[in-house]
């Protein structure tokens, strides 16, 4: 029952997330962009604005430029999360990748960086007034869901390990649509309940900035509007 309670629950999940992830992204791509609007000084070639682009997706630029300890903890929380992610990819894959078996120490201290900055980051909207008041139900409840997943998973590691082999056999088995038996363990089940709500509720929350900024026009745009005629996709009007 628990086996196919969660095998369910993840198909569900990922769906949704699929499916929304796909749907807001198309809606990025199709949304009209009428004017040049790049947040100055821009690039004045498109290999340029790219870069930039690019610039923005690695390092957080503009973030950097704005508040150097937001910056700071968030850059930590992306690296951090990205670590953790390609570790986790060896529940996924049989024989385990080459760069997915090297990444392993280094996920384990990423666990720890990923929480410590989220916390920092959650501390920040609690303990400074002006971010109190921006700050929503929603904002503290999706940072508090990212350090429930990260507490969660770092708990398995140090304090009630799981069977790995079992939990690999159950996401191998998903993918192949030939169910094995999860484990039982009570900070299992939790971790993967969080995953899979995470899954559910990212298409809809602040966290599509990830592919948002791909589609950003002050970020994506050349600043060449006296060089050549921005001629905009025109709207085109149902009958």
């Amino acid at each position: 029952m628990q086996t196919t309670l969660y095998a369910v629950m993840f198909y569900v999940a990922a769906a949704i997330f699929a499916g929304g992830l796909g749907l807001r992204v198309w809606q990025y791509a199709k949304t009209p962009v009428p004017l040049k609007i790049p947040t100055t000084p821009a690039p004045i070639t498109q290999a340029g604005a790219t870069f930039r682009v690019l610039r923005e997706v690695v390092v957080f630029e503009s973030l950097f430029k704005s508040n150097k300890w937001i910056w700071l903890f968030g850059w930590i929380f992306h690296i951090a999360l990205a670590l953790v992610l390609v570790r986790h990819l060896r529940y996924f894959t049989q024989p385990v990748w080459t760069p997915v078996a090297l990444a392993q120490p280094l996920g384990i201290y990423a666990g720890f960086a990923m929480v410590g900055a989220l916390f920092a980051l959650w501390v920040r909207r609690v303990a400074i007034s002006r971010m109190r008041y921006i700050s929503d139900a929603f904002d503290h409840l999706i940072l508090l869901l990212l350090l429930a997943i990260g507490a969660t998973g770092l708990g398995m590691k140090f304090i009630a390990p799981t069977d790995i082999v079992a939990l690999k056999g159950f996401f191998l088995g998903l993918m192949a649509f030939d169910w094995q038996p999860l484990p039982a363990d009570p900070l299992l089940l939790s971790h993967l309940a969080l995953v899979a709500l995470l899954m559910v509720v990212f298409p809809f929350t602040k966290l599509l900035h990830a592919p948002g900024v791909f589609f950003s026009p002050s970020r994506n745009q050349a600043d060449d509007a006296r060089e050549r005629r921005y001629a905009p996709r025109p709207l085109t009007s149902k009958a």
